[in-house]
């Protein structure tokens, strides 16, 4: 019998970054979020974000990548806000995404991270927030691409 856990903190963005998910409605995106993964037989941990960004920790299964999880993800809740009444001016998702990987001795911090996603942006922008993920897990940053649609 094999056993494996894999814990992504995942985040992306709207197209363009605009602010398109309104503050009223965010759980309700939220939960269709959830109900997307539990259909793949994720574990969803938490689920948060602000108007122009989302942030999901979840555990994958071995048997989905993490980007057929995140194409999935995108895919299915464009549909579903581009006919949703409450989501009027969303155009999309951005292009880029970014998926890091934790054990389960960081899952308390990452869920915290999460929750505090109002408080943290009353002082970081979301491209600060996302520079700052990329740098910390030794990935370069190519400018000429950087939250580029």
């Amino acid at each position: 019998m094999s056993h494996t856990t894999t814990y992504f903190h995942i985040v992306f963005r709207t197209y363009r970054s605009e602010p398109t998910i309104p503050f009223d409605h965010e759980r309700e995106l939220y939960a269709y979020l959830h109900g997307i993964a539990k259909s793949l037989h994720c574990q969803t941990y938490r689920i948060g974000g602000m108007p122009d960004h989302i942030h999901i920790f979840v555990s994958i299964p071995p048997t989905l990548s993490l980007s057929a999880f995140v194409q999935k993800i995108k895919a299915n809740s464009s549909r579903w806000l581009k006919t949703n009444p409450n989501f009027p001016n969303f155009r999309g998702w951005g292009h880029e995404y970014a998926g890091f990987s934790y054990s389960l001795r960081d899952r308390d911090m990452i869920i915290g991270y999460i929750m505090k996603q109002k408080e943290h942006h009353l002082t970081t922008t979301f491209a600060e927030e996302y520079r700052s993920f990329l740098i910390e897990n030794g990935i370069t940053i190519d400018e000429r691409f950087f939250l580029s649609d």
